[in-house]
């Protein structure tokens, strides 16, 4: 269910067609899809009388689980539409945050999560009496889980109080971590982009790890670190992280500091594009405008533009003129990555050129043998931070 607004019509297509991804990531059967367009918003229900009406009639004849809204929905809303529909309603935050609690696998990524949906939740607690009795597991009760909304408000804050507690130590094991690594001479590399654009396959295909790869929306939640070697031999730590997506909220970008950090401490940045995705201008400027947020825009970013084998040779040509310092690559083929390489060693050079020349000085003095790539064996698992 979505409401349209006039002046956003575009935008709230491209929006509804990622719901629907979403809600298949997080295991939903999509029974219906309805619409209504408006001026602005109900306050009281997002949706007009009538509209809610529709909705109501059809939930009696195709009696689905849930009701997933496109648009965020306010706790008072959320809460007036699970009266009159009778039934759970979640909005698209909730959805995003159902996938994450899916998704983390480590300690610090499930406690991430878990900040995130108790965040989102405390403001929504005080009308969840009656929605309570009807919850049965599944999409929108994952995470804290319906002991965790039962107790009351003062025992959710105290956990709130404790996981952010946690989460800062393990920020500052990580901050320790990243400097260790930057005095033993690592040039850092982070892969940013829009979820399933790919990354976790470039990692792969780059590091020789074997990072979860999935064809969904959020495959990766937990920052992961592999390593490989420029032609130089030069040692690069690249970091896997979380994808982004369009309208991203604040509280769910809190919850993955952990990630951004990554990005945020990275020397180079490589922007990893779906090249064969219809809307791949809009993925690419919603990951630009993150990058600004985090005050990342100023460091070399390596544009890649991947999944060139489902593209024709006449599209690629093109974009090769208007993006000529781009790579065109395939992550899952390999055709390509020479190239990436070369263009990072050359922004090595051109950014961290002390650096580079270190580097060679240290090449020099121990010999061409310490540094030949024939040891670049990744270990079996990956330094999951």
């Amino acid at each position: 269910m979505g409401v349209e607004l006039e002046s956003h019509e575009i935008e709230f297509q491209e929006t509804l067609e990622e719901m629907k991804l979403l809600s298949e990531t997080a295991g939903a059967e999509i029974l219906e899809v309805i619409i209504q367009k408006r001026n602005k918003p109900d306050p009281a229900t997002v949706i007009g009388s009538g509209k809610l009406e529709e909705i109501r009639q059809a939930a009696q004849e195709r009696k689905p689980d849930l009701v997933i809204f496109v648009n965020d929905l306010k706790p008072s809303q959320e809460r007036n539409l699970s009266k009159a529909l009778d039934m759970r309603v979640i909005d698209r935050q909730a959805l995003i945050l159902d996938i994450f609690s899916m998704r983390a696998r480590t300690r610090e990524g499930k406690m991430q999560v878990e900040l995130a949906l108790l965040n989102y939740l405390l403001p929504r607690l005080g009308g969840l009496g009656a929605v309570l009795s009807r919850l049965g597991g599944g999409i929108g009760t994952r995470g804290p889980g319906e002991t965790m909304l039962e107790t009351d408000k003062r025992h959710v804050r105290r956990r709130i109080q404790t996981l952010t507690k946690e989460l800062d130590k393990l920020r500052s094991h990580r901050t320790l971590l990243r400097q260790s690594r930057r005095n033993k001479g690592f040039l850092q590399a982070s892969i940013v982009g829009y979820t399933n654009a790919g990354k976790s396959t470039l990692l792969n295909r780059l590091t020789e790890r074997d990072v979860l790869v999935e064809n969904k929306l959020f495959a990766t939640l937990d920052p992961t670190v592999g390593k490989f070697f420029l032609r130089s031999g030069i040692e690069v730590l690249l970091a896997d992280t979380v994808g982004f997506i369009r309208n991203l909220p604040p509280q769910l970008l809190m919850a993955f500091r952990a990630t951004l950090e990554e990005v945020e401490e990275a020397d180079i940045i490589l922007h990893v594009v779906d090249v064969s995705h219809p809307n791949w201008r809009e993925h690419s400027e919603v990951t630009d405008s993150l990058l600004e947020e985090m005050a990342c825009d100023n460091k070399p970013v390596i544009m890649i533009f991947n999944k060139m084998d489902l593209v024709d040779m006449d599209k690629i040509m093109e974009l090769k003129k208007e993006f000529p310092s781009s790579i065109f690559l395939s992550a899952l083929s390999g055709r390509g990555f020479d190239a990436l390489k070369e263009s990072v060693s050359k922004a090595a050079e051109e950014y961290f050129p002390t650096f580079v020349e270190r580097f060679k000085k240290v090449r020099s003095d121990y010999g061409e043998k310490k540094f030949t790539t024939q040891d670049n064996k990744p270990d079996k698992k990956p330094d999951t931070l």
